[in-house]
């Protein structure tokens, strides 16, 4: 990056100047370059330019090779990024050394200052005072107060000298030169701020380990810098900044000492939650829109509910687990309220409430209704889970056929094939909690043991056959024996092999699973189903068929999971069992998933 080639200097009148090289082009005047750049009289403005790279003081580095990468590609080449940094950080250095003193020959000292050397040459520095680029007047003293005592009458050196050697004299340098130290601080809050942005824009592309690690060796870093370091303007500046992406923006920390400290406040949102920036939003209306389309095609009606509800509706409905997860309190009117983990007990009491003393609704069954609430869990954060997120949930009330199930699924796989996901990207696990129920209670099971051996079974592709064995002996005292012929059950990967492993099981279940799979069929989605006896479900209250649709990558969490829960408004108080059926489907791992596949449409502003 040295510059060696043919040179021009211009001087205007008013103090304005330009000097203009083959690669550099240095303006005191912004104005003169007409088009170039606009800003406030007497600003120094100054770019770089060559074959492969391109800096500026007003803007940041671009590649010609960059150039054709997508903003992930240039996210992702760290090294890249940072070696324009440390590039446009030199010629920013240099700009600024021939700047203080405007030699006869700004080349010749512009190239000494770029070309390499054991040490980067630092901008001159004035102690107790701003340092000022350009126009500085030959006559101006340098060095801290101490010098200007011994060498009052001491001036600059002549532009001859400067021209030879930029920077101050070693002699009158009072502070040491830690510019390779800044350097190397600006490079690495350079990373912080590069491994911050990547997961923001692709979540879960760098790992925690990774962010904590760049974090580490900062703050090693700027522990070497001497007590009282002076440092350059932009080697603090890059300091502040990668303390404020890295650590939650200490904005307003100081404030004004004459008016007392401002109290600091994190910048970051509470953990597990998101904010939704203008693009962000755009982003998620784009998915919303998705969801709601399907659901309107479907005949499905939208409704909403309230954020804050009852503890009791989620008590009732799955005991203490999830209560353990609930963001609830007891509110100023002295009621156990919480904030929604999940919308299907607000459905069944909104449905409950238009309901007759019998029992029987007042509405015209089936209610087709969907909705996309945010729900929360206070649960431990992960790529995929996050403590609040928006769930489409679509329900069917009041229909007794496996019909309701399929219509379903038929509206999940449509949303796939409508956002570009296919069959070979995903599929959908189906398995029936009447049919396990019936083999667990053949295998001496009780009613009461069967959710908590669910739960363990639900374990089986995580921790294996063994693993799953021994917690229902040694912690659900299920004997060994009825433990292994379990997990024989459990390994069925057809209805016909459960059929034939299955000791009592529901034969009605059965046919119901052998329907599901006949009728997606016939609608054309059948290349998405698969059967899986070791899908159960976590929630006590699923009572047929159940489902889950999974990343085929094995990459991912569950993407959504519904099924038939025909008693929960008995469970709430109804007289009669009403038929129900729906699914939950989250926005953080389909957006996972979509990003993975490269699906997000580029969705720019418009007006």
């Amino acid at each position: 990056t040295s510059v060696t080639s043919s040179r021009a200097m211009s001087h205007v009148s008013g103090g304005a100047w330009e000097f203009k090289g083959e690669y550099l082009t240095i303006s005191r005047n912004p104005t003169f370059i007409a088009g170039a750049h606009t800003g406030a009289p007497e600003e120094v403005v100054w770019s770089h330019k060559s074959d492969s790279l391109e800096v500026s003081k007003v803007a940041s580095f671009s590649s010609t090779a960059a150039a054709q990468k997508s903003p992930e590609e240039r996210m992702k080449s760290a090294e890249e990024y940072l070696e324009k940094h440390q590039v446009q950080s030199r010629v920013q250095d240099a700009v600024n050394a021939v700047l203080a003193s405007m030699p006869a020959d700004p080349m010749a000292a512009i190239a000494a200052v770029l070309a390499p050397a054991p040490k980067a040459v630092a901008a001159p520095k004035k102690e107790g005072g701003e340092k000022k680029e350009g126009g500085d007047k030959q006559g101006k003293k340098e060095g801290g107060k101490k010098e200007e005592k011994k060498e009052d009458k001491k001036t600059a050196p002549s532009p001859q000298k400067a021209a030879a050697a930029p920077a101050a004299p070693a002699a009158q340098a009072a502070p040491a030169d830690n510019s390779a130290l800044e350097a190397e601080i600006k490079a690495q809050g350079d990373k912080v701020r590069m491994l911050k942005e990547g997961n923001k824009a692709a979540p879960g592309t760098y790992s925690p380990e990774e962010v904590d690690g760049a974090l580490a060796a900062l703050k090693d870093l700027k522990g070497k810098m001497p007590a009282g370091g002076a440092g350059t303007a932009e080697a603090k500046k890059a300091e502040k900044e990668a303390k404020k992406e890295a650590k939650g923006d200490k904005k307003g920390g100081k404030g004004d000492e004459k008016k007392g400290a401002a109290k600091a406040i994190s910048t970051e949102p509470c953990t597990g939650t998101r904010d939704f920036y203008p693009e962000d939003m755009r982003v998620r209306n784009w998915l919303f829109g998705h969801f709601k389309d399907v659901a309107k095609s479907f005949a499905f009606q939208e409704y909403d509910a309230p954020v804050l509800e009852h503890e009791e509706l989620y008590k009732r409905k799955a005991g203490e687990e999830i209560t353990e997860q609930m963001y609830n309190f007891v509110d100023k009117g002295g009621f156990a309220v919480t904030l929604r983990p999940e919308m299907t007990p607000s459905l069944a009491r909104m449905i409950l409430a238009k309901t007759t003393d019998s029992g029987e609704t007042k509405m015209i069954l089936p209610v087709k209704w969907f909705s996309l609430p945010q729900c929360w869990r206070f649960e431990t954060t992960q790529r995929g889970r996050k403590r609040e997120h928006y769930q489409w949930n679509m329900d069917i009330v009041g229909v007794k056929s496996i019909a309701a199930e399929v219509e379903l699924l038929c509206a999940i796989t449509q949303f796939f094939t409508n956002v570009g996901i296919t069959s070979k990207d995903v599929g959908i696990k189906i398995n029936s909690r009447k049919v396990m129920a019936s083999i667990l209670a053949a295998h001496g099971v009780s009613g009461e043991q069967f959710a908590p051996v669910c739960v363990v079974i639900d374990k089986l592709d995580k921790i294996g056959p063994d693993e799953v064995t021994k917690e229902l002996v040694e912690n659900l005292n299920v004997p060994e024996p009825t433990a292994r012929k379990i997990i024989e059950t459990m390994s069925a990967r057809s209805v016909d092999e459960l059929r034939k492993l299955a000791e009592g099981a529901d034969q009605e279940g059965l046919i119901e699973l052998e329907e599901v799979f006949e009728q997606a069929e016939a609608y054309g989605f059948k290349d998405f189903l698969t059967f899986d006896a070791s899908v159960v479900r976590g929630l006590a209250y699923y009572t047929g068929i159940v489902f889950e649709c999974f990343d085929r990558s094995g990459e991912l969490r569950a993407i959504c999971g519904g099924g038939r829960y025909d008693r929960l408004l008995t469970l709430y108080g109804s007289k009669q069992e009403i038929p129900c059926v729906g699914f939950g489907f989250g926005d953080c791992v389909i957006m996972d998933l979509l990003q993975m596949k490269g699906l997000l449409p580029p969705l720019d502003q418009q007006v």
